[in-house]
């Protein structure tokens, strides 16, 4: 019997807002949502934003007077909507109207005169240049006389090309929320996904580690570029240049495996399975096949799935943009006809687009085997039936899009139809698509779905594309998709691609439902998660509603075993409710566990058949079978 790993808790941050209990994607669906949401919504990014906070039960503006929650949208509504999803690029990130430059310049001296300047000595370069005659002037000081010319590079400013991004909520700040010492943006946003998808489950995390072997918990994550701020390799590759010195954290903290160990190391304290893979767009999607993996084969019982990438810098967009892969002034103004850009519609999957919005986020997801989840009373939020990766085969460009993705969409949609049935597939599944807005991808992509509708029948499509709100955040763009797909099974409201006027004339969209409005739509049972990465990185996972997951989990267990899950699960809703306001509230407790609870190894116990960790209450087994009997 194969375990059915169960999504029981979510937490993360992008630019639409907080992950758990659906608060960023209530964010992009708002003005379908009802009037008691759209409050929790408006008072919930309010106090993310740091634009009102509680003082016991008082809830205070930063002028200190008193706030009601109802009144929130109506004296801060268009500050909470302009200071988040996708805008321009805000000069916490860089000035994209003067962004720093080295400007080369060739320095000759008029006529036959030498150049000559004073400087201290210490700034004197090693070797002295040839050309160069140095006489001190004083102990500190010397007269320089160069003959011939001298290049230098002096700092100038330019204005960036590309001038939107899809940023965290202007005013959230993770550093301030715990003891971070000067870490990674990225890490600080890891600590806070981490910690928010754990007291999303209602359930107590000490609990839940004792349910289990410690090598029976897993921690899977990456980032592609690593942390590109000055904290972490970007500051660690310009020390040199700008003649400062590196720091002793620069490389560690740099690393892109650094989001699973900071979670192992300082979040959960686990000394379980720990991985970590990189598959360019689809990252957060490989690490989720391989937690998937772990469970079907029992290997591991509780997985926490994530990514992080918080990479808008200079580097980064000269990166890209020189690729032309991102949406720039240039572009946006001749698709408008204007010379005006409108920062909110840079990104435009499936529509007349030229180009990517990068974005930054950091998605958690934790999944259980299905036994373990009835035994603890968790919350069933959705499944993953399985993940697939294929890569493109040959190539001529490396980042031009292949055939792989061909093999997981359509492997994804016929695991479906196999586990769900036709009925579903037809009529209650929908896509998160890629939808990076490049011109490429509306058309390339479009033509997969359309291709596998007609062999398996489907009509009217359902297509989402949430890129449109949040931009690409890279590493975890498919984790905002499923943070998406869970919230159109709680919420049942299909999030429209608003961005665009009309869907593009080359787009294959005969057999897809791909509509410019939010609109409300029949509880859904399917959801495909879809990435299509650079380089051939291909993967889309199968995620199956509550619903129907709870359907599925009837037929492998009793009444008796439901009821008592359903009697456990009473005590979970109600821990769920008690961090949902907590953190509505912007009362979060992140948890940073640096230096607590250290292991002593020297107290590890080992005998032939198991190794017991000091602070685990169950032992490791060393080896229960031997998998190769047949070649004894």
């Amino acid at each position: 019997m194969t375990a059915l790993p169960i999504i029981v808790g979510m937490g993360g941050i992008n630019a639409a807002g907080r992950t758990s209990f659906h608060q960023g994607y209530k964010r992009i669906v708002l003005n379908k949502l009802s009037a008691e949401q759209r409050q929790e919504t408006f008072l919930g990014l309010a106090t993310l934003m740091n634009i009102v906070k509680y003082d016991g039960e008082k809830l205070l503006d930063k002028a200190g007077n008193l706030v009601h929650p109802e009144e929130i949208e109506s004296q801060f509504g268009e500050q909470i909507l302009t200071g988040t999803l996708i805008r321009k690029i805000e000069k916490n990130h860089l000035d994209v109207d003067a962004m720093h430059w080295q400007q080369k310049l060739k320095m000759q001296p008029l006529n036959d005169d030498r150049i000559s300047f004073s400087c201290k000595k210490r700034d004197l370069p090693e070797p002295v240049p040839s050309t160069w005659t140095i006489t001190e002037l004083d102990k500190k000081t010397v007269q320089v006389e160069i003959d011939g010319f001298i290049d230098v590079k002096h700092d100038s400013y330019r204005e960036s090309a590309i001038k939107a991004a899809g940023q965290f909520p202007t005013g959230f700040d993770p550093s301030v929320m715990y003891n971070s010492r000067y870490q990674p943006r990225g890490l600080q946003a890891t600590i806070f996904a981490a910690s928010d998808a754990i007291f999303s489950t209602g359930l107590d995390w000490q609990r839940v580690m004792n349910s289990v072997r410690p090598d029976q918990i897993g921690t899977y994550s990456a980032s592609i570029a690593g942390q590109m701020d000055d904290e972490g390799l970007g500051g660690l590759v310009r020390s040199r240049l700008k003649g400062e010195r590196v720091s002793t954290k620069q490389l560690a903290l740099g690393l892109n495996t650094m989001s699973t160990d900071f979670i192992n190391a300082y979040v959960t304290g686990s000394v379980g399975t720990t991985f970590t893979s990189t598959g360019a767009c689809a990252t957060f999607l490989y690490n989720l096949k391989a937690a998937v993996n772990d469970i079907q084969a029992g290997r591991t019982r509780v997985a926490i799935v994530a990514s992080v990438e918080c990479a808008i810098t200079p580097e980064i967009l000269d990166g890209f943009g020189t690729m032309g892969a991102l949406a720039n002034e240039e572009g946006l103004k001749k698709l408008d006809d204007s010379e005006q850009v409108d920062y909110r519609r840079t990104s435009r999957p499936f529509g007349e687009n030229c180009g990517f919005t990068i974005g930054e986020g950091a998605q958690v997801v934790i999944l259980m085997d299905d036994k373990l989840t009835l035994e603890l009373g968790a919350k069933v939020m959705g499944s993953v039936a399985d993940v697939y990766t294929n890569a493109d085969g040959v190539k001529k460009s490396i980042t031009a899009p292949g055939p792989g993705n061909y093999i997981t969409m359509a492997k994804s949609v016929a695991l479906a139809d196999q586990i769900a049935g036709r009925d579903s597939l037809q009529q209650r599944s929908f896509i998160l698509a890629h939808g990076s807005s490049t011109p490429q991808n509306r058309v390339t992509e479009s033509l997969i779905y359309h291709k596998i509708a007609e062999t398996f029948k489907i009509d009217g499509w359902k297509v989402a594309a949430p890129k449109a709100y949040v931009g690409h955040t890279i590493a975890p763009a498919s984790g905002d998709q499923l943070a998406i797909a869970l919230g159109v099974f709680e919420h049942n409201i299909m999030p429209g691609i608003t961005t665009i006027k009309e869907v593009a004339s080359d787009v294959h969209a005969e057999h897809l439902d791909i509509r410019t409005e939010h609109y409300q739509c029949e509880p859904m049972d399917i959801a495909f998660i879809n990435s299509k990465g650079f380089g051939g990185n291909n993967a889309t996972a199968t995620v199956f509603s509550p619903n129907m997951t709870l359907k599925l989990l009837n037929k492998r267990y009793d009444e008796h075993e439901v009821s008592q899950y359903q009697q456990r699960l009473e005590n979970t809703l109600v821990e769920q409710q008690k961090y949902r306001e907590a953190a509505n509230r912007g009362q979060f407790k992140l948890i940073y566990r640096f230096g607590e609870g250290m292991i002593d190894e020297s107290a590890l116990e080992i005998n032939e058949h198991s190794l017991t960790v000091p602070g685990f209450s169950q032992p490791i087994s060393l080896c229960s079978y031997n998998p190769y009997e047949d070649l004894k």
